[in-house]
């Protein structure tokens, strides 16, 4: 019988092709039989000749290929032969169960039915949709229509696929319903140059800088609804410096009139530099306020950090001061926009360069709010081919130059992102590293033909299905109403994105859990980074769209993925049992290691997966210390180029309590004096690579418990660097000697 196993294939129900497995056979009929009972040493004898029963049967009536339910069937008739009745019952019962959930995933009535029941997975996928507003659940009830049909309009592979969780087709929920782009990076610069059209209205270029942070917003708002992704604003101080410029021309015009000669210059900066800060505080206030078409704010990110004049100085003060000042009068913390503060040697990382105070600045505002985050401008432009700031929260374009040879950033975007997961592989082959490779390169080849659907569905856009971005200057070059949208993706100019999450979980099935220390389980989870590299190279050179690597922001995913992998391989040690898996190539949350640990041993990921990536390190409470903050920024700045700050920011209105809050199985609580009221307390995470409020809204159950883990470990993750206080420099400075030397 072992004899011409190769020779048959199962041809399953969305069409792929692939080898007979009987182990798959036996592995069905076991997990049957261990709903009914332990499976005994005589029962797994009787599941092995059954096993060759049903494969022989096969093999008898088949010699080339097989149907998926053909030998479903035969499976069925072999167990009711030998009379193995409740076997069987449950056996059947499982594929009809299958069966059912299949025709649930595209079910409208059944999706909406959980949406007004409320439930968590549901109305709560996305960590800042308030799913207590009609335009929210406008948003949802139209997500579950686009889920529906978006799952038959996949290919029937990759929709099987994404219901079973091999990968996640991301964003479903708008594409590919509609031929929608990702996240992008505005060329706001060329709209406020050359002017722009919105809704009726022909716009300008502006003469002043409040004018032109008002037209940011809007642009911000209107690129959110005509997309799906993160909306970013590159080096925005560089933007805005122009506009402040006129504002000090303006005001040197009014002093020559009004002030004393000596005082001209003096008077024109001190209006100008007003006018920046109220402009820079409208434009957050108005960020945080705007409500897209999708039921939220605005996905922003804001890049900024390497303007050298006095403007450019100036507005990155006022964005930073603004941000320390908070929203409100009780001055609680902006969730967006996203900052992303620039570092740089030479400009301003070390105390002899001209911008060193706005680093310190920068360093206050991230104990404070956690934002900025810093890219290390070296290493980013060594890591992508050049520099830019990310897209949404952490996704990098490559460095991309036009027919005349100019680098270009602004105007270019991403078309999507399908996730692979990795813990399905690892456990499905268990500790057999031959059977991981040859599932992985299965589901990449799955991953492919996802990943091309989702590039020639957005190609069937006209510009008309979206002017800000095609005809009026969001994306670079303005199309006219006829022409292709493929001319701003080909030849690589969009990126389109594989993701992957669990590299701690793989490891930890061939290794053991405490496999960060063993340099031969480090190497297998940078050869998969390797592997996936190679073949996204080769999708490249046959497609000519830039296929990255991108280490996914898991969200909800670590739940999905995870609660799917326990209902198939139950409790795993160190895998499911946690009940999320670890986002990308992350240090487990759960080990406490240092800042300087973690940097050296998470870097050497992201040379695989520069099309998305970010860092963190989890700090107690910074807010007396900067320096110890910008001591970690110091060290990172030759390591990596993408740098996120965890500490605790929470603060109590009730108590005045500031710090770290109790996590809860359903929320925040005030450790000082219990409260848990949303509207008195002010409590804010990082849910990805933004930060969210998850006592306003609650998170999924994966997602949640992965928060409340790092939580609970923030004060240990530096523990032994300081005893969970601020850190002094004698203990900052021990621990970095330690590292600088590598």
């Amino acid at each position: 019988m072992e004899i011409g196993l190769d020779t048959i294939v199962v041809i399953k129900r969305d069409g792929r092709q692939l080898s007979f497995e009987p182990e798959k056979i036996y592995e069905a009929l076991r997990k049957a039989s261990d709903e009914l009972t332990h499976i005994s040493p005589v029962q797994e004898v009787k599941l092995e000749r059954l096993t060759d029963k049903i494969v022989a049967t096969i093999f008898d009536r088949f010699d080339k290929d097989v149907q998926i339910y053909e030998i479903q069937n035969i499976v069925e008739h072999v167990l009711l032969d030998a009379n193995e009745y409740q076997l069987a019952k449950v056996y059947i019962n499982y594929r009809t169960q299958r069966d059912f959930e299949r025709s649930q995933a595209t079910d409208i009535n059944f999706t909406i039915d959980k949406l007004i029941n409320k439930e968590q997975a549901v109305v709560n996928e996305n960590a800042n949709k308030d799913s207590d507003v009609f335009n929210t659940q406008r948003d949802l009830t139209a997500g579950i229509v686009g889920k529906s049909i978006g799952l038959k309009l996949l290919p029937p592979h990759v929709a099987n696929a994404h219901q079973k969780g091999d990968i996640h087709f991301h964003d479903l929920d708008y594409q590919p319903y509609a031929p929608m782009t990702n996240c992008c990076l505005v060329d706001v610069k060329g709209m406020l140059r050359d002017g722009f059209k919105l809704g009726n209205a022909v716009i300008d270029s502006p003469k002043s800088i409040q004018t032109a942070a008002a037209q940011i917003s809007q642009i911000i708002a209107n690129v959110a609804s005509s997309q799906y992704g993160g909306t970013s604003v590159n080096r925005i101080d560089e933007v805005l410096a122009p506009y402040a410029a006129l504002n000090f021309a303006k005001h040197m015009q009014d002093a020559q009139e009004w002030v004393a000669p000596e005082k001209h210059e003096a008077y024109a900066r001190a209006k100008t530099k007003k006018d920046i800060y109220d402009a820079m505080q409208s434009l957050e206030y108005e960020i945080n306020t705007l409500f897209t078409s999708n039921g939220q704010t605005p996905f922003t990110t804001f890049g900024f950090g390497l303007g050298e004049d006095w403007y450019a100085r100036e507005i990155q003060k006022a964005i930073l001061e603004n941000r320390i000042k908070g929203l409100g009068k009780e001055g609680r913390t902006a969730i967006f926009p996203k900052l992303v503060f620039t570092l740089k040697r030479g400009l301003n990382l070390n105390e002899q360069d001209p911008n060193y105070d706005i680093k310190c600045l920068a360093a206050v505002c991230s104990t404070k709010r956690m934002y900025p985050d810093v890219v290390s401008y070296d290493k980013i432009v060594e890591l992508t081919g050049s520099f830019k700031a990310p897209m949404g929260c952490r996704s990098f374009l490559q460095g991309w130059e036009d027919e005349n040879g100019n680098d270009v950033v602004d105007g270019r975007m991403n078309l999507g992102v399908v996730t692979l997961n990795l813990p399905r592989i690892a456990l499905e082959s268990k500790g057999d590293k031959s059977k991981f490779w040859q599932l992985f390169h299965e589901r990449m080849s799955v991953m492919k033909d996802a990943l091309v659907y989702r590039v020639e569905r957005v190609k069937e856009a006209i510009p008309a299905n979206a002017p800000i971005l095609y005809e009026n200057g969001a994306f670079g070059k303005r199309l006219g109403k006829t022409d292709s949208v493929d001319e701003l993706f080909k030849n690589r100019r969009a990126t389109v994105s594989a993701g992957y999450i669990g590299l701690y979980e793989v490891a930890t099935e061939f290794y053991g859990g405490q496999w960060e220390t063993n340099p031969e389980a480090k190497a297998f989870t940078l050869d998969i980074l390797r592997e996936m590299k190679t073949a996204v190279n080769e999708w490249s050179d046959t497609y000519d769209y830039h296929f990255s690597i991108y280490s996914t922001p898991s969200e909800s995913l670590t739940d999905r993925f995870c609660r799917l992998d326990t209902e198939k391989f139950g409790i795993v040690k160190d895998i499911t049992d946690k009940e999320y898996y670890t986002n990308s190539f992350h240090y487990d949350v759960r080990k406490n290691p240092t800042p300087f640990e973690k940097l050296e041993f998470e870097k050497d990921y992201p040379v695989y997966a520069s099309g998305g990536f970010i860092h963190y390190c989890e700090y107690p409470m910074l807010q007396q210390n900067p320096k110890a903050l910008e001591a970690v920024w110091d060290f990172a700045y030759d390591r990596v180029g993408y740098l996120g700050t965890n500490t605790p920011i929470d603060k109590c209105y009730e108590c005045e309590f500031e710090g770290d809050f109790k996590a809860t199985e359903r929320g925040f609580q005030c450790p000082n004096c219990g409260n848990t009221d949303p509207k008195t307390v002010d409590v804010v995470k990082r849910t990805c690579g933004y930060l969210g409020n998850p006592q306003a809204r609650p998170m999924v159950n994966g997602r949640h418990k992965e928060i409340a883990s790092r939580v609970k470990h923030m004060n240990g993750s530096i523990g032994h660097l300081s005893n969970g206080d601020d850190l002094d420099s004698a203990t900052v400075d021990a621990a970095k000697s330690k590292f600088f030397k590598s």
